[in-house]
């Protein structure tokens, strides 16, 4: 891996929550172009070590914004003595007032996707959830 995706990487890991491309260049800083930025979090994303999602605000459009991968944990809705490691991912409430990301805790969608999966015959490699609003502090102005 060459080093600027090694810092895209190190900056995705390092935030508490998702960033834009613009923000990670501007964590990355120079002599990393947008380009450059941009082609690197394509790589992170096929190497399976950043996600990504879009998210349309009012305030500032559609964007997507990068998350780094965590480490695959087992699944708590494996049969017994089977592992089954689930696509890491996570979800996020988006302010609109304020436009902080807060993430919203373990994913409990694996039973709707399992029975999904089932019903349809299908199999889902990945799933997104987001929700957007008023946080506490944005409420009470």
């Amino acid at each position: 891996m060459t080093r600027i995706r090694k810092r895209i990487l190190q900056v995705l890991q390092g935030a508490s929550e998702p960033l834009s491309a613009s923000q990670v260049a501007q964590r990355v800083g120079p002599p990393c172009d947008p380009a450059t930025v941009y082609r690197g979090l394509h790589y992170l994303e096929e190497q399976g070590l950043a996600e990504s999602f879009v998210l349309s605000c009012q305030e500032h459009g559609t964007e997507r914004y990068y998350t780094a991968c965590e480490t695959p944990q087992p699944s708590a809705a494996a049969s017994s003595g089977e592992r089954v490691f689930l696509p890491p991912h996570r979800h996020w409430f988006h302010c609109e007032g304020c436009h902080r990301f807060i993430p919203l805790g373990v994913c409990l969608l694996d039973p709707v996707v399992h029975q999904f999966e089932q019903e349809q015959q299908c199999t889902v490699r990945q799933h997104t959830l987001y929700f957007t609003g008023l946080c506490r502090d944005c409420r009470g102005k």
